[in-house]
């Protein structure tokens, strides 16, 4: 083990990428040879007086530029055929939208390990890879994407399956086939953004439901049915984005009920159902024959795999939807369908999602603390908080106030279908932000409400 000890600024980017940078250009300079043993990360922690989680982290950063290897018990070392610097493009490792609710980043070194050596073997096909391919993806991918539904209790027939490229151009082929231009979809009256924006874009009217405690109540539901003649409801039901609540399961059959008497479609938006330890069972289940469900791969493993398994309502469906596929996005990327079957079939899918539940858990954690005596909603597994602004406090003001910090906001303008949007800030835990900066961040905003003369 060398004596390595980086320099940190004060003002200069975060620590963790200082301490990644750092051990590039060790690298590069000759500093740190290949097989070198860097120093355990609660050592360094100690010995910079920083959070131990902040070296984690960097060793990550290392590790996800192919710097690194990391062995339990063993330690993290100089790889041998460490990547020159000029390989690394620190743009792509830097990039990010923080108005997305993200998951946070795998930070585990033993995971990352797994992870890469998914894309090694996957790489191995790399030629047939770029070629054109199944729309709907392959017999190997639909077995993956079948076993990988099973874990939410449904069993559907591989005809009924189909890999799609992501929840967004999935949800606008659905919409695309059961609604023409002019007609009313149903939804949540606080809904996500992309159901708003994929509707204006087909000109789709929607009518927002009335939501409780529960979600939309069947009341609201039977009442805009027999007012509106909807063609589908949308359903994001499980840590409903943003307020965070999950319909439970007596709930469910009450609306399932309802959309199988009206013969209604609905599209159930499961981003997030892989997340929690004990979700309620989908309506994929309790509705079989009139749901769409689509299980997104965006939140419970990575957004930049850009696919979702979606289950049609019956075979048919499934052709028709392969077809409007075809005409919007030709297929799913087969590079990231092989990664996404490879993990599924090696274990590491799952433990990613887990590394996701643990880790935002603790996430939440933080800011139940940070945040302490202000209102707001949170479930153990959300991606994020729906924080009720005090009495005084304006959205657009607050969110000027946090410019510049590394944490993604958005207004309830964003989700807000129908009514009032009242003064909401829907705020994400997740990304590439650390324990450490989330935490100052989260502090920095109950001083800001604190201290702005908006909590009496």
């Amino acid at each position: 083990m060398i004596a390595w000890t980086p320099d940190l600024l004060d003002d200069g980017p975060p620590r963790y990428l200082q301490i990644a940078d750092q051990i590039e250009a060790g690298i590069r300079s000759g500093v740190l040879k290949p097989g070198d043993r860097l120093p355990p990360q609660r050592r360094l922690a100690a010995r910079l007086g920083i959070d131990f989680t902040t070296v984690s982290r960097a060793y990550t950063e290392a590790a996800a530029r192919l710097l690194t290897d990391s062995h339990v018990g063993r330690g993290t070392f100089v790889r041998k055929t460490a990547r020159p610097a000029e390989t690394v493009d620190p743009r792509r490792l830097r990039d990010e939208d923080l108005s997305m609710n993200m998951p946070p980043e795998v930070t585990d070194p033993e995971l990352l390990t797994f992870m890469r050596e998914g894309l090694e073997v996957v790489s191995a096909n790399l030629v047939s890879l770029l070629r054109y391919q199944s729309t709907i993806g392959g017999d190997q991918d639909r077995m993956a994407a079948s076993s990988w539904l099973s874990k939410r209790g449904m069993v559907p027939s591989l005809d009924r399956i189909a890999v799609t490229p992501g929840a967004h151009p999935t949800m606008t082929a659905i919409l695309s086939i059961i609604a023409q231009c002019g007609d009313t979809i149903l939804c949540e009256r606080i809904t996500y953004p992309g159901l708003r924006a994929i509707a204006a874009r087909l000109n789709l009217r929607l009518i927002g439901l009335e939501m409780d405690a529960q979600g939309v109540t069947p009341e609201a539901l039977e009442a805009a049915i027999a007012r509106h003649a909807p063609k589908a409801l949308y359903l994001n039901p499980t840590l409903h984005n943003p307020t965070t609540l999950t319909i439970p399961e007596d709930r469910r059959i009450l609306l399932a009920d309802i959309v199988t008497r009206h013969r209604l479609p609905l599209i159930e938006d499961d981003a997030y159902g892989f997340i929690p330890p004990s979700a309620p069972p989908p309506f994929a289940v309790l509705a079989p024959g009139q749901t769409w469900h689509i299980g997104g791969l965006a939140k419970c493993i990575g957004a930049g795999l850009r696919l979702a398994y979606t289950v049609a309502p019956d075979a048919r469906a499934a052709f028709a939807l392969a077809q409007a596929l075809r005409a919007i996005s030709v297929m799913p990327s087969p590079l990231t369908t092989a990664l996404m079957t490879r993990w599924i079939e090696d274990g590491t899918a799952d433990r990613i999602r887990h590394f996701i539940r643990g880790e935002i858990a603790t996430r939440q954690q933080i800011a139940a603390r940070a945040l302490s005596g202000l209102e707001f909603r949170a479930e153990a597994n959300a991606f994020n908080i729906w924080l009720k602004l005090p009495a005084g406090a304006g959205r657009a003001e607050l969110m000027g106030r946090m410019a510049g910090r590394h944490i993604g906001l958005m207004p309830s303008d964003a989700f807000t279908v129908d009514g009032d949007p009242g003064e909401h800030l829907r705020i994400c835990l997740g990304g590439a932000i650390g324990r450490d900066e989330l935490r100052t961040g989260l502090s920095f905003l109950q001083n800001t409400l604190s201290g702005g003369g908006w909590m009496g």
